[in-house]
């Protein structure tokens, strides 16, 4: 099964309220099972084809490709219009949820929050051009362009939802940010900013403690473990504090039952989790739609693996639409949250241009 699932399919798993502020009318779950898949493997450069019939179709099939492969490559140049984001979330309406947020926080209910904000426009671009320009400018460890019915999901998503190989269970929370630069002194210093920043620590330990729970719940007794712990990792705009949270899965339990002990990442509402999720539903003026969601596959094996759709464009007919949020805890500061929710943005933004352009 390959596909993806809206950030709203918690209230399957989650008691919360339903609610019915729409988000481009995305679908909630939109999952195929293809009888064929053509493989390109990046490392290799290598092409294979896997297909679940017959073998006179099978080489049917692999006879169109390599016609295909031979034939000249349609122009890739394509040009295209698109209106400048808009939000319903303003700077001062965010700043204002921010300190709405640290109230619940001073008051006990969370000990914090991911509060984002949703962008949006029209356009006249053809999104696989956003996914090149995606793949060229902020190369990150899931590259994604999933075309479903009216929605195509193009994303360059640095964080795993969670993954399982085997038996082998894997979380790989984010937690912490700082803003490239492109002089290398200036982003070491950054790096060493992050590292010891109180704010961001607290943050980051809290949230692999989540991780760590969240696992923990179908995960073989005593078998989780974290590794590695607070490393940062580089992509273009941003860096990262990242750790890795790992698990054998227990006998009785399967792909399906990690998914849902694992969905929606604590990293994309906070702590506690179900809390958290209703007090965005108060504070974000429209649904999350697919941020904070997942895009990936469960294997015929048994095995799965699902991104985390954040730094990720969603175009639903003539509208494009992102997210981006901030995690939000006693001492933030409303202004430099805000400053997150762009610098998080901004590879987005700039696909949107390049794909305006034709790359």
């Amino acid at each position: 099964l390959v596909g993806y699932a809206a950030y709203d399919v918690v209230r399957y798993f989650e008691r919360l309220p339903g609610r019915a502020r729409g988000a481009g009318g995305v679908p909630q779950l939109h999952y195929v099972a293809p009888r064929s898949v053509l493989v390109f493997d990046h490392l290799t450069r290598g092409i294979a084809l896997l297909h679940a019939g017959s073998d006179p179709e099978r080489r049917s099939l692999r006879q169109e490709v390599v016609r295909a492969l031979r034939g000249a490559l349609p122009n890739g140049r394509r040009r295209g219009r698109y209106a400048p984001p808009t939000t319903a979330y303003a700077r001062s309406e965010y700043m204002a949820g921010v300190r709405r947020t640290q109230d619940y926080i001073a008051a006990g209910d969370v000990y914090q929050l991911v509060l984002a904000s949703r962008f949006s426009g029209r356009h006249e671009l053809d999104p696989f051009q956003a996914y090149r320009a995606l793949r060229l400018i902020n190369p990150s460890p899931y590259m994604y362009y999933c075309a479903l019915g009216e929605v195509a999901v193009v994303g360059s998503s640095p964080e795993a939802l969670v993954k399982l190989n085997g038996r082998r269970a894997q979380l790989r929370p984010i937690a912490g940010t700082r803003p490239r630069s492109p002089e290398a002194a200036i982003d070491r210093a950054r790096e060493a900013q992050l590292l010891a920043d109180p704010k961001e620590n607290a943050e980051h330990v809290m949230l692999v403690d989540l991780a760590r729970n969240d696992l923990g719940r179908v995960a073989r007794a005593g078998s989780v473990r974290v590794e590695p712990y607070r490393s940062i990792e580089r992509y273009s705009h941003v860096m990262h504090m990242v750790s890795g949270v790992h698990g054998e899965l227990a006998p009785e339990r399967d792909a399906f039952d990690l998914f849902a002990a694992a969905f929606p990442a604590g990293t994309l509402v906070g702590a506690p989790k179900v809390r958290a999720m209703q007090i965005i539903d108060e504070l974000e003026p429209v649904n999350r739609g697919l941020y904070g969601g997942t895009v990936g596959y469960f294997g015929a094996r048994g095995d799965m693996d699902h991104a985390i759709t954040i730094r990720t464009l969603v175009f639903s007919g003539d509208e494009y639409s992102y997210q981006a949020g901030a995690g939000i805890v006693a001492d933030s500061v409303p202004e430099a949250e805000h400053e997150e929710v762009l610098a998080k943005s901004a590879a987005l933004v700039r696909a949107l241009e390049l794909a305006g352009e034709g790359l």
